[in-house]
């Protein structure tokens, strides 16, 4: 895919995996719409980036909010091309027999109603015009569970089983679905991760943590034609076989 003048929207762009990828395609000569809560951060990464980019503040467990995002940028760059659901919480981090049944239930809202909400306000579009890709942002928690994570490892495992769904009712429109599992990648997240103390993933040190710019790049490859044996499909980076089909070190 030339994605010379597409428009690709981000969600959770305003720092991490969704900022780098932002500049990675912008870099690649795409208009990137990027949304997130954090006004200040998406409009000071828009004013980096240039005309390419618009900031769209936005809280993507609302439905009404997220679509009218997706179309303003649609308007804005005339066109939709690709869809990144990056948007994702884990805090706060409590054992089952002990969590806050909203602070739970608004993490679902997020990791996957929030996915559900990019996927049905952006395929209509998408299949209007003829196709498009949507990646969202996987997790080995989406396949493993891990102690104090009830609420994110349900949340990317439903978020993984909709990326299949809408592969299954959209590749026939040319939609081209796919998940992308990072593995730990350096971002605040994995910060927060630390300071609970809890699981396995806690106890990592930094420097075991890739790069945010790994996934950004692993993102644009995925929206190129060398990509489509994946499509319905989750790739992960922890495969050293992807890591140097995409060039990664």
């Amino acid at each position: 895919m030339k994605l010379q003048g597409k428009t690709v929207v981000i969600t959770g762009a305003s720092r991490g995996i969704g900022a780098a990828a932002a500049r990675e395609f912008a870099g690649a000569g795409a208009n990137v719409a990027l949304l997130a809560r954090g006004s200040d951060a998406i409009n000071a990464l828009a004013a980096e980036i240039g005309d390419q980019a618009i900031a769209l503040p936005c809280d993507v467990s609302r439905y009404a909010e997220l679509e009218k995002a997706v179309h303003t940028a649609a308007d804005r760059f005339g066109s939709l091309d690709v869809l990144i659901g990056n948007a994702g919480v884990i805090e706060p981090v409590s054992h089952l027999s002990q969590a806050d049944p909203d602070a739970w239930g608004h993490v679902i809202d997020i990791n996957l109603k929030g996915i559900f909400y990019g996927m049905r306000a952006a395929m209509p579009l998408m299949q209007a015009a003829g196709g498009g890709t949507i990646i969202t942002i996987s997790s080995g928690a989406a396949h493993s569970a891990l102690e104090g994570w009830s609420h994110y490892c349900s949340s990317k495992a439903g978020a993984a089983m909709l990326t299949m769904c809408a592969d299954k009712e959209g590749r026939a429109q040319g939609i081209r679905a796919m998940g992308l599992s990072p593995g730990t990648v350096a971002t605040q997240m994995q910060r927060e991760i630390k300071a609970s103390g809890v699981n396995p993933v806690a106890q990592l040190d930094w420097s075991d943590h890739i790069p945010p710019e790994w996934p950004a790049r692993a993102l644009l490859w995925m929206c190129d034609p060398d990509a489509d044996e994946f499509i319905g499909q989750e790739i992960s980076l922890r495969d050293e076989n992807i890591r140097k089909r995409i060039g990664l070190a």
